[in-house]
């Protein structure tokens, strides 16, 4: 299994200003030269770009619009049984293409007159406070590279199908939207690096890997769920706990595996009354406080 530095995939610039992406030894692509000199490129693209800039465009291959024509194939007939109503909602309303990988630009203008969201472009891992706060803006941080060939029904790490397929049809659901700028709110108003990690795990366990049960059975509405061809069918058999903001918030994860404990909210309605009004007030003292009661 991959180790989390090997599922970040580091991006570094080497003293010449080649732009190197660090994949672990067990990488689908670790021993693919042309994979790699694919994701520098495309990561380089990424931090030449500045704000006020025309979005980076890939020149994707036909190899990277066939994987992406598969994994949305299958995908769309697992969210149709498994995914949420505001999901389905949302792909509804976005109408992503099934038949070539979307330019970032074009995820945006198709998404921007539906919630006011839009995409920036990220070479690879995005520090904590930098991507959840600009969810408060209406913003979000997106890789551009596409999984390997060998293996185009997994992924060890976010690509573009998560960023689009699990997130832009989330954010394109006004409910949710709100959701995801509320967690950004969050984010800019703690102070404290702890609080800023209870925040962005309880969006781990919720827009992430979040449950809900709806009249027809368990649905997904997390993008690390419905962007995975492999943990969308299993997710029902995971451990499935009800929302609790201390356990959400505190509780260790393996990034490397399926996620074995999932939180059900229940509903829309509970997700906003207990996480939405909890991003939306809380700062380091009364998340301080939550961790204090509990330990009671």
């Amino acid at each position: 299994m991959f180790e989390e530095g090997q599922y970040f995939a580091p991006v570094n610039t080497d003293a010449d200003g080649t732009v190197v992406v660090e994949l672990g030894e067990n990488h689908p692509g670790f021993a693919d030269p042309e994979y790699r000199e694919r994701r520098n490129a495309i990561a380089a693209l990424a931090l030449d770009w500045e704000p006020g800039l025309p979005m980076p465009t890939v020149s994707y291959t036909d190899t990277e619009h066939g994987i992406w024509r598969l994994v949305s194939a299958e995908l769309a007939v697992r969210h149709q049984a498994l995914a949420c109503r505001e999901y389905l909602e949302g792909a509804e309303r976005l109408k992503l293409p099934a038949d070539h990988i979307p330019q970032l630009h074009e995820v945006s203008e198709s998404l921007e007159p539906l919630t006011g969201f839009s995409y920036l472009p990220a070479a690879g891992l995005v520090p904590l406070r930098e991507f959840y706060g600009v969810l408060s803006d209406a913003r979000f941080h997106a890789t551009q590279y596409i999984r390997h060939h060998s293996v185009p029904l997994y992924t060890p790490e976010p690509d573009v199908v998560h960023e689009v397929i699990g997130h832009a049809n989330a954010l394109a659901a006004p409910r949710f939207a709100a959701l995801y700028r509320a967690a950004g709110e969050a984010a800019r108003r703690v102070h404290s690096e702890e609080a800023l990690e209870f925040v962005s795990r309880i969006f781990w366990f919720t827009l992430e890997f979040g449950v809900i049960s709806e009249k027809d059975g368990l649905k997904a509405y997390g993008a690390g769920i419905l962007s995975s061809y492999g943990e969308i069918d299993e997710f029902r058999d995971m451990t499935i706990l009800p929302l609790d903001l201390v356990t959400m918030g505190t509780i260790d994860y393996d990034i490397t595996h399926y996620q074995d404990k999932l939180f059900d909210a229940g509903s829309m309605d509970r997700l906003e009354d207990v996480v939405g009004e909890f991003w939306t007030n809380c700062d380091d003292e009364s998340i301080e406080r939550l961790k204090a009661d509990a330990g009671r």
